[in-house]
């Protein structure tokens, strides 16, 4: 069972993911966001193991929902608030659409930004926002 965090699963070796992850982390004021990645033990531990596989897929953990895709990037956004919150405005946009928008920049993060040998590894100041 998720816990009462919010947290971020991401793909741990792809560029594009962990650069979110930065910005995400540098942004986060009120230190309300978690990081995971798919590939860890956090993800096997709270997600079903069909859902972790998806290396495609975004995934936000908010209040007991699980969001996907661009859905999961709008609620992240909105969440961590200030002039991040005016994202919202996209959520008028059909899901699908958004979604393939999405799906086209999954498939080419790793050609376009490339990736990592391994998972990323939190630093000091990280290590709390940072789940294994």
């Amino acid at each position: 069972m998720l816990d009462s965090k919010n947290i971020v699963f991401f793909d741990g070796v792809c560029n594009l993911c962990n650069g979110l992850v930065d910005f995400l982390i540098k942004r986060d004021e009120r230190n309300q966001l978690h990081f995971a990645s798919l590939q860890g033990n956090t993800s096997e531990k709270l997600l079903d193991s069909k859902l972790a596989s998806d290396l495609n897929t975004i995934i936000y953990y908010r209040s007991g929902k699980l969001y996907f895709k661009s859905s999961a990037i709008l609620n992240i956004l909105i969440d961590i608030g200030g002039a991040w919150k005016m994202v919202g405005i996209f959520k008028i946009i059909p899901s699908p659409i958004r979604d393939w928008i999405y799906n086209l920049v999954a498939k080419n993060r790793y050609r376009i930004w490339g990736q990592r040998n391994t998972c990323r590894v939190p630093t000091d100041s990280e290590a709390g926002k940072l789940l294994d």
